[in-house]
């Protein structure tokens, strides 16, 4: 199938070594943060917040938070142009909602009467809050929503990217505090450019299921 979607799929793979001499320009990365404050998310909740590791001093905050487990993903922090961490709220609270909705009178696509019947769809985030207000299996999976935009998004610009759920979330949560203001990090993103030589994983033919054994059509 020729498609410059597909064609973006068909091209994206996830790097085993990045090139410490390439960056992502500030264009680019700008495209990237945008796509992902675009992202979907389940009744536009975006219950989110996202860490974009750049300064050499956060790379090494980053690379500091890798001292216990998941080694194998630290080279990356330094060698890729950029990490960005998906962080997640859990514990969405209808005061969280209201901030989505006070958006939506902004920018007017809620009337500023209508404010109280907006809140209907908060009813589903209810549903998913526990008896202790944890909302975290239900937070945590919108951010893969975003993360799944960005990976496209990167792929569509020709840079290469590593998605890393081999973190330890419990020390990036101490390192990154003040940052993530009780939001949670289990993924991350490094965004760069492969080293042509090094990477092995650049060369390996695309292999996925078929689409029979994957797809039903009714």
């Amino acid at each position: 199938m020729t498609h410059p979607i597909i064609g973006d799929l068909t091209s994206r793979y996830t790097t085993k070594k990045f090139d410490p001499a390439k960056k992502v320009s500030q264009q680019d990365l700008s495209v990237i943060m945008e796509a992902i404050r675009l992202s979907a998310s389940s009744i536009n909740s975006q219950p989110w917040k996202f860490i974009v590791i750049e300064s050499d001093e956060a790379k090494q905050r980053m690379h500091d938070t890798f001292a216990h487990k998941f080694q194998f993903n630290q080279p990356h922090v330094f060698n890729a142009s950029h990490i960005i961490l998906f962080a997640h709220n859990p514990a969405y609270t209808r005061l969280n909602y209201e901030a989505v909705v006070d958006k939506w009178i902004k920018d007017k696509r809620t009337k500023p009467e209508d404010k109280e019947s907006a809140f209907g769809g908060f009813a589903f985030a209810e549903l998913n809050t526990d008896e202790t207000g944890n909302t975290e299996a239900w937070t945590k999976a919108q951010t893969y929503l975003a993360l799944g935009n960005a990976l496209h998004t990167v792929a569509r610009l020709n840079i290469d990217s590593t998605p890393m759920e081999g973190i330890d979330s419990e020390m990036i949560s101490k390192e990154f505090a003040k940052e993530l203001d009780g939001h949670v990090c289990h993924v991350a993103l490094a965004i760069g450019y492969r080293d042509e030589d090094a990477d092995y994983n650049a060369k390996t033919p695309k292999s996925r299921l078929a689409m029979e054994d994957i797809m039903v059509r009714l």
